[in-house]
C-alpha cells in the first residue's frame, strides 16, 4: 500500500503521467487493473481500519479526520482482522512499514502521552501496548507515522534505538524525540529490506508454512524526501523523485518473489491509500505545499478534487492484483472494488469462515480477478477527510454535501430536507452519473430528485442495519452515526 499516491501519478492509469512507474506497469502488464478502484475514506486511518477489518470506518467512535500524535489504537482489542483470520488459516503474518492506527505508549508516571506534553513522559524500556501483535500480526516492524514523534523504528513491541535527541521544526514532520541518525531519506530502504528479509527468510527457512504481508510504504506522503540515489531522477522534483523510488522499491520485491521461485504461488496487490495532494514540497512539503500539476502534472489524472475530498480525486485508487496463472495478464476490470474487500477476499482463498459480526462490508472479489464474474458489489460508501459520506450505486454517485467534504477544500453545506416546493426534496448534497462523468463536472441532484432519495435510502439501510453485506442486523449499526445523524432520522 503506497501513501498518498494519486490516480494519475501510475502512467499505466495515466499515459500523460509526467512520473515514471515502470515496475508498477509492469506488475499491471502481469496482472488485473482496476480502474473503479477505491480507498474506503479520502484520508489514511478509515482507510487502513477498513482493509484490517472488512468494516467501514464510520462504523468506528471515529467519523473524521486520522488517529493524532500519541493517541491510542483505533482497533478495538477483540475486533477480527485481516491478520486474526489468516493466523487461523495457519499463515504467518507480518505488518512492515506505516500503522497509523495508534498505540498505547508507556510512560513513567501513568498519565497519557500527549501532543501538548510532547511524549516525554514516555518509557521507551517498557513494550508499547496494543499496536500490530496484538492485532493479528505475529512480526511488525515499521513507525506508528512517520511523520510523527517518536522518530523511531519499532520492531514488535518496542523501539529499535531509544529516542534521545530531538527532531526540530523545520526538519520534516511534527518535532518531538527522534532516535540518533534518524534521516527521512531511510525509510524506504529501511521498510524495502526489512520485507525483503521477511519473505526471504519465510520461504527458505519456513517452506512449509504460508505468509502474509502487508507492506505499507511511506511514499509519496510528507515528509517528501527521496534518497539521494534517486534525487533529481525524474523531471518533476523531489515529488516526481519520491514516486520513482517507491516504484523502484516495488519492483525489488516483485525481483525477488522471481528469484525465489514464488511467483507464481503468490497473490500480489498494489494499491494506495486516497487519492494524492498534487504537492511538490522543497526542500520538504508543508500540509499543502507547492502544487506538482504548476509543473504540468496532476497526481490525480483527470479526476476532481484531491485526498480528503468526497470527489474522486480524493478516493479513486490505482488497484492492480497479480497471480500468475490464475488471474489473466494484462487484465483491466472497471468493476466497482475497494480495499474493505480484502477480508472477505482472503477469507474466500483460505477457506475461513468469517464470524457473523465481522467484515460486515466486504466482498469476496475472487470472481472478479479469476474472470468468473464481471461485478461483485452492490455498492460502495466512501468517507472524506471531514467524514463527509458517499455512495456510489452501478452507474451513479451521491456526495452528501455541496462542496469537496475535505480538509483543503470548502466542506459546503450537509443535506437539508426541503418541502418549500410541496414534495419534499433533498438540498445541499450533489448527484453525479459517475460512469460517463468520472470528472464530477454535471451535478444531476435537481434533475433527478427520486434518484436521490434512492440512495439515500440505501445509505440509511446500511447505517442502521449496520452493515452492507447480507446478514443478520449489527447492533453497533444503530450507535449515532456524527453531525449526519438528524437528516438519518429524516430519510422515509
Amino acid at each position: 500500500m503506497a501513501d498518498d499516491l494519486g490516480y494519475g501519478d501510475v502512467r499505466v492509469f495515466n499515459p500523460r503521467s509526467s512520473v515514471p512507474t515502470p515496475h508498477i506497469d509492469r506488475l499491471a502488464s502481469q496482472g488485473l487493473s482496476f480502474t473503479n478502484a477505491h480507498a474506503p475514506a479520502s484520508v489514511c486511518t478509515p482507510t487502513r481500519y477498513s482493509l484490517l477489518t472488512g468494516r467501514y470506518s464510520w462504523r468506528s467512535n471515529r467519523k473524521k479526520g486520522v488517529t493524532w500524535v500519541w493517541e491510542g489504537p483505533m482497533i478495538d482489542s477483540g475486533r477480527y482482522t485481516i491478520g486474526t483470520m489468516l493466523q487461523t488459516a495457519g499463515y504467518h503474518t507480518a505488518c512492515i512499514g506505516k500503522w497509523h492506527l495508534g498505540l498505547d505508549w508507556p510512560t513513567r508516571d501513568g498519565l497519557p502521552a500527549s501532543l501538548e506534553n510532547q511524549g516525554k513522559n514516555v518509557d521507551y524500556s517498557s513494550p508499547i501496548k496494543n499496536g500490530p501483535t496484538e492485532r493479528g500480526f505475529d512480526y511488525y516492524f515499521g513507525q506508528e507515522v512517520p511523520s510523527f514523534p517518536p522518530h523511531a523504528f519499532i520492531e514488535n513491541e518496542r523501539v529499535t534505538v531509544e529516542p534521545s535527541e530531538w527532531l526540530q521544526a523545520g526538519e520534516g514532520g511534527i518535532p518531538g524525540a527522534k532516535a540518533p541518525g534518524w534521516r527521512y531519506e531511510d525509510l524506504m530502504y529501511r521498510i524495502t529490506d526489512k520485507s525483503i528479509g521477511y519473505i526471504r527468510e519465510r520461504t527458505l527457512r519456513h517452506p512449509d508454512r504460508p505468509f502474509f504481508l502487508y507492506l505499507a510504504l511511506s511514499a509519496p506522503h510528507t515528509p517528501i524526501a527521496p534518497h539521494e540515489n534517486f534525487q533529481g531522477k525524474t523531471q518533476m522534483g523531489r515529488y516526481g523523485d519520491y514516486v520513482f523510488e517507491m516504484d523502484h522499491h516495488v519492483g525489488r520485491v516483485l525481483d525477488l518473489l522471481d528469484s525465489l521461485g514464488i511467483s507464481e504461488n503468490t497473490l500480489v496487490f498494489f494499491s494506495s491509500d486516497n487519492g494524492g495532494v498534487n504537492m511538490d514540497g522543497l526542500p520538504y512539503s508543508s500540509p499543502v505545499g507547492e502544487l506538482v500539476k504548476n509543473q504540468g502534472h496532476n497526481s490525480n489524472g483527470e479526476l476532481r478534487g484531491m485526498k480528503s475530498d468526497a470527489w474522486e480525486g480524493g478516493h479513486r485508487i490505482p488497484f492492480i492484483a497479480r497471480w500468475p496463472g490464475k488471474i489473466p495478464a494484462g487484465a483491466v476490470s472497471d468493476a466497482l472494488v475497494s480495499q474493505v474487500d480484502m477480508m472477505a477476499t482472503f477469507a474466500a482463498l483460505t477457506g475461513v469462515r468469517l464470524p457473523e459480526q465481522a467484515g460486515e462490508d466486504s466482498y469476496n472479489i475472487l470472481p472478479l480477478l479469476t474472470g468468473a464474474s464481471e461485478k461483485v458489489r452492490p455498492a460502495l460508501v466512501t468517507q472524506s477527510g471531514e467524514g463527509i459520506l458517499s455512495i456510489q450505486d452501478k452507474d451513479w454517485k451521491l456526495i452528501l454535501c455541496e462542496g469537496g467534504g475535505g480538509k483543503w477544500t470548502t466542506p459546503g453545506g450537509l443535506p437539508q430536507l426541503d418541502s418549500a416546493g410541496g414534495s419534499p426534496v433533498w438540498k445541499n448534497v450533489q448527484l453525479y452519473r459517475i460512469g460517463s462523468d468520472r470528472r464530477e463536472e454535471t451535478d444531476l441532484a435537481d434533475q433527478y430528485p427520486e434518484k436521490v432519495r434512492e440512495l439515500m435510502n440505501l445509505l440509511k439501510e446500511y447505517i442502521l442495519g449496520g452493515r452492507s453485506t447480507p446478514g443478520n442486523p449489527m447492533p453497533t449499526g444503530r450507535a449515532p452515526l456524527w453531525r449526519e445523524v438528524e437528516w438519518v432520522r429524516q430519510i422515509e
